[in-house]
């Protein structure tokens, strides 16, 4: 009838988002008993445009700018001079430029305490860390000197502290051993660690140059919060070996084999090193407790791994003659970084390795990188650039595998210090570059007389923060299948490997967003009484199904993946409605609408499906309607020429004005 001529635009394409009244009796719908009946409200039917037109490249453009620019970074450059567009090109890409103009001594004196007091904690950490890769101590404070002065230039965080972290080095030194061990071949190592750090410097700057920030988040953080705790325990207990003073330990980093080295070899234990190494380890975690009670108290935890070393040191110099049995540090060579760029592996039997462990060693200390940044920006009001972090950790990366470095990134335990000490800038790095550059030149000799025991003891306090049982209790309670990727990836680490553990985490990752995508939630939806709101009925107790009608709701895109099953469960909410108005004597089902509010896109396996579901349903006389597509949905629909066969009575933007239209006196007339 009249309602008719009022939609002939119902498809238009203009964008015009305007009401058209209709010019037929307003009706409402009473749900409880399904019949219609005047309104003394004026009901307006409102048109489902199609979005504005564009281009193919206009579309391209779009699609480009949202998936690789969502924080649109140019936007300042807008409206700019030339020479105003230089400026902001020079500080977009060295934030240095941005920062120093307006640094101070008031700023300066902050960056140094804070320095200064990360270079108490990155000192000992360095040497600690390097042993865990397998590397001589030394590459462990050279890796402390050159990459945070790389960082201070291109960095955006404040409070990143820029050093060796124990995860990376973990996975390097585990991956790297068992092709190379290093006592067989220090040579070959050592060229393998090199090529493997510069591997992950391109692999992250190229992340970042690409904007393709979104590859590390395959890495849940369910699947972390397991891959961590495992890691952490496996490195603890590979530190029995310095606790307890064994010679011969396994260099496998299963659980068992760890288990079992420790009790054969248990004729090798050193009752002076077992003493000194479980005083100094109940000290060290003494103060990391009293630090996380008493956060003003930081210093105590950021000063105790340096006070162990010269305490320690001091106490094997003064008693070496009846503690002779107790291992030492040794020689450790002074002066700068020596330039290692003529020791990168590019060809060869292992060039395999290097890369893999590059990619890998990248990935984990990018994200732990990018998180702490992230983390402390927000906890003191600051952005940072997760592209430009990249960059930047990747440049520094590479310029490291140059100068006798390994893979760096920023620590967490060091930049919570940092900001605690009252970081203002990146210039607290450099007072920490600065600290160890001292360090290297004149105090190298010092470090001599070092018991391996109080690198064990540093290692220990260090990881076991990793091990975050509270985040695995909140998983459990929310999420049953994140806490099973979280177990998964713990014993995949613990009972096989590290590099397993890890392929294991993201596996899981990747099969629970394949689970989501291929089997969607969806929905029986039943009016509000007295509202236009359509909830889930097993939801919302007061939620009341419509006679007559059946509304699915589908929360998630219509892909591939995922439309067989759509369609299949589709039908079999059809089937249950009609079986459950079967069994309540109800009247016959006479429509099928699906809400595809949460639809936010379709493929053309989608869209056959749309298409093959509407057939079937019209062979079983059911009406299918569609309520609230999304603009790029019904582009698609409209397109594909699918809409033509909905007709003007087939497309809604609401649910409500679908129920009310459809179930108007003049359609249901017979």
């Amino acid at each position: 009838m009249g309602l008719n001529s009022n939609r002939v635009d119902h498809y238009s394409g203009s964008g015009n988002t305007n009401t058209t009244p209709t010019d037929t009796p307003p009706v409402t719908i009473n749900i409880s008993s399904g019949e219609t009946m005047t309104s003394s409200s004026v009901f307006q039917l409102h048109n489902v445009c199609l979005p504005p037109q564009k281009t193919t490249l206009q579309k391209l453009r779009h699609r480009l700018s949202e998936v690789f620019f969502p924080d649109d970074p140019l936007h300042g450059f807008k409206n700019q001079s030339r020479f105003h567009k230089l400026i902001l090109a020079l500080q977009f890409f060295f934030p240095v430029f941005e920062w120093a103009p307006n640094y101070n001594l008031t700023l300066l004196r902050s960056d140094v305490v804070s320095g200064l007091t990360i270079a108490s904690l990155a000192i000992p950490q360095g040497i600690s860390y390097a042993k865990l890769a397998n590397l001589p101590p030394i590459i462990g404070l050279y890796s402390s000197f050159v990459p945070p002065l790389i960082y201070s230039v291109l960095g955006s965080s404040k409070h990143l502290a820029v050093g060796p972290v124990s995860i990376a080095s973990l996975v390097m030194g585990t991956m790297l051993n068992e092709a190379v061990p290093y006592n067989k071949d220090p040579v070959l190592y050592l060229k393998l660690a090199f090529t493997a750090t510069f591997f992950a410097g391109v692999f992250q700057a190229t992340l970042g140059l690409l904007r393709l920030g979104f590859v590390i988040d395959f890495l849940s953080k369910a699947t972390l919060v397991g891959f961590m705790a495992g890691a952490a325990v496996i490195v603890s207990l590979q530190q029995l070996k310095g606790l307890l003073g064994i010679v011969h330990f396994t260099p496998k980093m299963q659980i068992i084999p760890v288990l079992a080295s420790t009790i054969e070899h248990r004729n090798e234990w050193v009752w002076q090193t077992i003493v000194m190494g479980l005083c100094f380890l109940a000290f060290l975690l003494t103060t990391r407790h009293v630090a996380m009670r008493k956060p003003k108290l930081f210093w105590v935890s950021a000063a105790a791994p340096l006070a162990s070393v010269i305490i320690s040191t001091l106490i094997v110099t003064i008693f070496k003659s009846k503690l002779h049995v107790i291992a030492t540090i040794g020689h450790l060579q002074k002066g700068l970084n020596p330039p290692s760029s003529n020791m990168l592996y590019f060809h060869g039997e292992f060039l395999g390795v290097a890369i893999k462990t590059g990619i890998i060693t990248g990935i984990l200390s990018l994200t732990e990188g990018i998180a702490v940044g992230r983390t402390f920006a927000a906890l003191n009001d600051y952005q940072v650039d997760g592209n430009k972090e990249m960059l930047a950790i990747g440049l520094m990366n590479m310029a490291g595998s140059c100068s006798s470095c390994y893979v760096t990134t920023g620590s967490f335990s060091r930049s919570a210090v940092n900001a605690n000490a009252g970081a203002k800038t990146v210039v607290s790095n450099i007072i920490m570059a600065s600290t160890v550059l001292v360090t290297l030149l004149f105090l190298m000799p010092l470090f001599h007389y070092t018991p391996n025991l109080i690198l064990a003891a540093i290692i220990i306090t260090a990881v076991i923060g990793l091990i975050d049982y509270q985040s695995a209790i909140r998983l459990w309670k929310v999420d049953k299948l994140d806490f099973v990727a979280c177990l998964c990836s713990f014993f995949g680490v613990l009972m096989i490997s590290v590099p397993i553990g890890l392929a294991i985490a993201v596996g899981v990752s990747v099969f629970k967003i394949l689970l989501h995508v291929t089997r969607p939630n969806t929905s029986v939806l039943g009016n509000i009484p007295g509202t236009q709101i359509y909830q889930n009925v097993t939801r919302y107790r007061e939620a009341r199904r419509v006679p007559c009608f059946v509304i699915l709701g589908i929360e998630s895109p219509i892909y591939f993946a995922n439309a067989t099953y759509l369609q299949e469960r589709i039908l079999r909410w059809i089937r249950e409605e009609e079986e459950w108005l079967s069994a309540n004597n109800g009247s016959s089902l006479k429509c099928v609408i699906i809400d595809m509010t949460a639809v936010t896109g379709i493929d053309t396996s989608g869209l056959a499906m749309v298409k093959e579901l509407k057939r079937i349903l019209e062979k079983r006389s059911l009406q299918l309607v569609l309520a609230n597509p999304a603009g790029s949905v019904m582009e698609k629909l409209h397109q594909s020429k699918i809409l033509e066969s909905f007709g003007l009575e087939g497309v809604y933007l609401t649910v409500h004005e679908a129920l009310v239209d459809i179930s108007s006196p003049w359609k249901t007339q017979p």
